[in-house]
Parts: C-alpha cells; structure tokens; sequence
C-alpha cells in the first residue's frame, strides 16, 4: 500500500535530480520517506535522493519498491500548476500508479524494479577539501567553462584558502576563482580534479540558485555535490567521477 499527497514543485524537483543522469529508476518508499540511488549507464555519475515523509502533504505506506520511467512521470507532473497537489496511489494488483492533478487522472504503468539496473553503492571517500557555495556560483562557472572546452577542473589551494575552476581550451581559457569570504564555508586541504563538462552541465540543471551546495573535492577523486531540495525536507547527493590526467 502506497499513498501520497505531495506539491508539484517538490515531485518536479526530487524527479528533475535524477532524471539528468537516468531515464528509469528505482524508487524505495518506507516509513521515513522516499529514497532513489541510481547511477548512469557510464558509471560516471551517481545520484542519492531522500524526500523525507515531511516533505509530503499526507504519506501512508506499507513499503514498496516501484519502477518508473522518469520521462513519462515527470511529463505527468509537469502538467501541474506550481502550486498544485499532486494525489499519488499505488493499485496492488495491477502494479500501476494512480495520479491526480486538479481533475485530471492519470494512470502510469510501473517498471518491473528487477529489471531496472541495480543500484550503486556510495562510495566511501575520504576528501581533502570541503566548500560551501551558493547554486549561482557553480552556474557561473560551469556557463563560463562550457564557452571554452569540454572538461573542468575544479580545486581548492590550501594556502591562498580559495575555490578555483578552471578550463583549457584549444584557443581560450577560463579561470575563476572565490576565496574564502566569498563562500559560505571552506575546509581548505590541497584539492584538484578533472571533470567531464557534460556531467556537471547535467547536475547543475537540478541545483537551485539560491541553494547552498557542499562540495568536497579531492586529488584526482570524485567529487560530491550536496544540497538541499523541498525546503529541507530532502536532499540531493551528486557523486561524479574524475577524468584522471594523462590518461
């Protein structure tokens, strides 16, 4: 048994995550919440949602694993009006989603779960430098680096305390930098990565300009992305994987 009432803006927001880096997806729904970890066909990056129960307006299971294509439901949800409830029911015996926006209704057949890729493990990693900085900063900078070239390299210099990003292109380059009273926080250790642009291209769609991003970056590591999303009621972990240099 599955039941749920949740804003359209909060159901956009949490499937928007994950659908710019997956087209299907496994969701999990127990008593605290709604959980989805999925990772793209590349193994390049990785996706960790959690909706908490507080982020719906009523949330009623039994727990349940369902499979859903995120295009058709994020079509479905799309249809809504910003501040429209969105009425979601599991039927049991035909494994189908029943949805409701304002009169309309709409039934989306589900995905078998075991036929969805399995889901990936976090991986455990031990960062030398955490950042706090605001979604507009990462939009500047992956605007600007994207003019220029196809890979990123994002780091922290200990000494000098500032985030840097930086992109080399065949003719012209781009190097932007905040130091530390310019950003919400900073853990400063020596840091720097290389980065697939389309990923972070990808990611940055579904982080806000107004959130507060923890990035916590590596030598030649995996960088995670964390940030909030259904005003502190879930949160968004983005886990990319470097480009090692001179490879």
């Amino acid at each position: 048994m599955f039941t749920a009432i949740v804003s359209s803006g909060t159901l956009l927001a949490a499937l928007d995550s994950v659908s710019v880096l997956v087209d299907e997806c496994k969701i999990r729904l127990d008593e605290e919440g709604a959980t989805i970890r999925a990772v793209d066909p590349a193994n390049a990056g990785m996706v960790n949602l959690r909706l908490d129960t507080s982020a719906f307006e009523s949330y009623e299971t039994d727990g349940e694993t369902i499979g859903v294509n995120l295009t058709r439901l994020e079509d479905i949800a799309g249809m809504a009006n910003a501040d429209d409830l969105i009425h979601l029911e599991l039927d049991e015996t035909t494994r189908k989603l029943h949805i409701q926006i304002d009169g309309l209704e709409y039934t989306l057949a589900l995905i078998d779960p075991d036929s969805i890729r399995q889901e990936p493990d976090l991986p455990d990693l031990d960062l030398s430098a955490t950042i706090g900085i605001e979604g507009r900063d990462i939009d500047r900078a992956v605007t600007a680096a994207d003019m220029v070239s196809d890979h990123i390299a994002l780091g922290v210099d200990a000494d000098e305390e500032y985030f840097y990003v930086d992109a080399e292109g065949d003719t012209d380059d781009v190097h932007f930098e905040l130091d530390r009273d310019e950003l919400i926080m900073l853990s400063a250790g020596d840091a720097h990565s290389l980065f697939s642009l389309d990923y972070l291209k990808e990611m940055n769609k579904a982080i806000p300009n107004d959130a507060e991003v923890s990035v916590e970056l590596g030598e030649e590591f995996p960088v995670n992305l964390h940030f909030d999303i259904a005003a502190g009621d879930g949160s968004v972990t983005f886990v990319l994987a470097p480009r090692i240099q001179g490879n």
